[in-house]
């Protein structure tokens, strides 16, 4: 009998994870794949089949009848609903084998490549108050959790916190965070208090009114702290009250700054950032080498696992003292700078002109004298021209974006056929990807995992191409 399209299964069992956070049951031989929040295997849960496709199905959680054994009590009271974090309910060692079994799915499903034996993934040492930056926004339309809504009362619509996945106007307010470490969660409160003392809009997102829009803490391993906030209106006045009354309870404050807004979007890298107290940047340490990280420069979120992922770098690029390396999709010039000292000259390569000013100047202040550092779209500035001018590659180092490498910059490594490739990726779908199309000429020799996001279905990877003999 033919299966309906839209059905309810009253009883099944969650089988195993599947990519992108997803979990995956069987139903008489269909797959079905549903979203793994707050879902752990073998757990046996009520399903609503909501579209059937050629090869597999799609569902979503009614209830969950029954507990699987391996489930684990979350740790966060926002967890399920704040939309971060979503395996809390996941021990760590099963976090990570999964994330080390995703990365061999991928590379050998979508890669369809020989791969050697992994080096097991490398877990974080710290699980929670590991990230060094975060965001939080300002909303005049506050997500109600169930509970609240049962009770009844009277509750403020105004609220700063994260985001509720896929409602860009509701925000849920955040009580404590375990991403971040102090004086993370005091600095989100200090600004929540006296917005709502103030009498100052929250921000609409739907007219796109108000005053207060959002605000972003960085932090670093030598303790130095970056607050950025963000406003719609410039209210020098306004402005100024609250970053003063700031300054009188956090004046440790490595770095002040504002941006004023008024854009229907939160994003700020086209907009000039104002540095209201002390300097325009923080620094974090790594080897003895400093690295300035100012407002808009991207840094990896994980301050301890980032060292880790650039040692593994360094180690599977095996430079020697006379190797030309290139550094593509450099951001600002992190791993170029670290690999600097074992290389005759390193070559970096990013689209976004302040990531290769901070590349730059991090070169400078460390005493690097073998960089240079090139801004523009990969695929118009990784060209024959381009190599002709600045030397042909001993070995060459990527980290893409998630979309992985641009098709003419992997058909340029193929014609010019460095010795090595080392890949970075955040996404081993697209990584897989591009590696089959290097697999004309590259055989994989190593792989090693590193977990960045505990408590997350993401993975970094890290995968050693050497021609073939």
């Amino acid at each position: 009998m033919k299966k309906s399209k839209k059905r309810v299964i009253e009883n099944i069992q969650i089988l195993d994870f599947a990519a992108e956070g997803k979990c995956i049951v069987k139903d008489d031989g269909e797959v079905i794949f549903v979203e793994g929040s707050n879902v752990c295997p073998g757990d046996e849960v009520k399903l609503l089949v909501s579209k059937t496709k050629k090869n597999f199905s799609e569902g979503r959680i009614l209830a969950i009848n029954k507990y699987s054994a391996d489930r684990i009590e979350p740790f966060c009271e926002h967890f399920g609903v704040c939309g971060g974090c979503k395996w809390q309910h996941i021990p760590y060692e099963k976090q990570i084998e999964q994330k080390q079994k995703q990365v061999y799915d991928q590379l050998t499903r979508i890669g369809k490549v020989k791969l050697p034996e992994f080096t097991p993934i490398l877990g974080s040492a710290h699980t929670t108050f590991y990230r060094n930056k975060l965001e939080y926004t300002f909303s005049n339309s506050r997500w109600l959790t169930n509970d609240e809504v049962a009770s009844g009362e009277e509750i403020s619509k105004d609220a700063l916190g994260f985001h509720i996945p896929k409602r860009f106007e509701k925000v849920l307010p955040i009580k404590k965070c375990f991403l971040q470490g102090d004086p993370s969660n005091a600095i989100r409160d200090f600004f929540s208090d006296y917005a709502h003392q103030s009498g100052l809009p929250f921000y609409d997102h739907v007219v796109h009114k108000g005053f207060f829009r959002n605000v972003m803490i960085r932090t670093t391993s030598t303790g130095e702290v970056m607050v950025v906030l963000q406003v719609a209106n410039d209210s020098k006045d306004k402005i100024e009250t609250v970053l003063d009354k700031f300054i009188e309870k956090f004046p440790q404050t490595t770095s002040l700054n504002y941006f004023i807004n008024q854009k229907r979007n939160d994003s700020y890298f086209d907009l000039e950032p104002v540095n209201y107290y002390g300097l325009p940047y923080i620094t974090e340490e790594m080897e003895g080498l400093k690295f300035r990280i100012g407002v808009k420069s991207f840094y990896q979120t994980n301050s301890d696992q980032a060292y880790n992922l650039y040692k593994i770098v360094r180690d599977f690029a095996q430079i020697s003292e006379n190797d030309l390396v290139y550094d593509l999709y450099t951001g600002t010039g992190t791993i170029a700078n670290f690999v600097a000292k074992k290389a005759k000259k390193v070559v970096g390569i990013e689209y976004i002109d302040a990531a290769v000013d901070d590349a730059k100047i991090n070169s400078e202040i460390n005493g690097i004298h073998n960089t240079s550092f090139f801004a523009g779209d990969m695929a118009k500035i990784f060209t024959d021209d381009f190599i002709a001018q600045k030397g042909m590659p001993d070995i060459v180092i990527v980290d893409p974006p998630r979309a992985g490498m641009d098709r003419p910059v992997s058909e340029l490594l193929l014609k010019i056929s460095p010795k090595r490739i080392v890949y970075v990726s955040c996404n081993p779908a697209t990584q897989a990807r591009d590696i089959e199309i290097l697999s004309a000429k590259y055989e994989v020799e190593k792989i090693n995992p590193v977990d960045m996001f505990p408590h997350t279905f993401h993975v970094e990877n890290v995968a050693s191409l050497v021609l073939k003999s």
